[in-house]
């Protein structure tokens, strides 16, 4: 599926309308260049489980833990990540295989570690159509 995003809002609405439809166990790979909108649709992602606080990027911190909302939900940035025994320390298979939603951006850093069955979502600029413009990729593994 392609969605294509004209703005920050309509980048948000997406990861909203995913949110209030993610079940536990999900887990997402957000894939995109720096500065392309994944916080934003992370953000949204966030609003549409019903969390309320302010979602940031963990970059320094890998993991950060949401636990208001209707589900868990663990969003990481695995940017940063020196070793992949970094994410055995901080339990990430509690997060990938439990009962909340996980939300892996550079998931590509920790191939080796994401769970067969997930959903990758792509953020793609695309200049020519537009500054705002971006093109979200959504596509299921099983």
């Amino acid at each position: 599926m392609v969605i294509e995003s004209n703005s920050a809002k309509d980048t948000f609405s997406f990861g909203e309308s995913l949110g209030k439809q993610a079940e536990k166990g999900m887990v997402i790979e957000l894939i995109g260049d720096l500065g392309v909108g994944k916080t934003v649709f992370t953000q949204g992602f966030a609003k549409g489980l019903g969390i309320e606080e302010p979602i940031n990027s963990p970059t320094f911190t890998i993991v950060q833990v949401y636990e208001e909302g209707r589900l868990p939900f663990y969003h990481f940035d695995v940017y940063r990540i020196g070793d992949i025994e970094e994410m055995e320390e901080i339990g990430y298979e509690d997060c990938f295989y439990g009962e909340g939603v996980s939300l892996v951006e550079w998931a590509n850093l920790i191939e080796e570690i994401m769970p067969e069955k997930r959903t990758i979502i792509t953020i793609e600029k695309d200049l020519e159509m537009g500054f705002d413009y971006r093109r979200i990729t959504l596509e299921e593994r099983n």
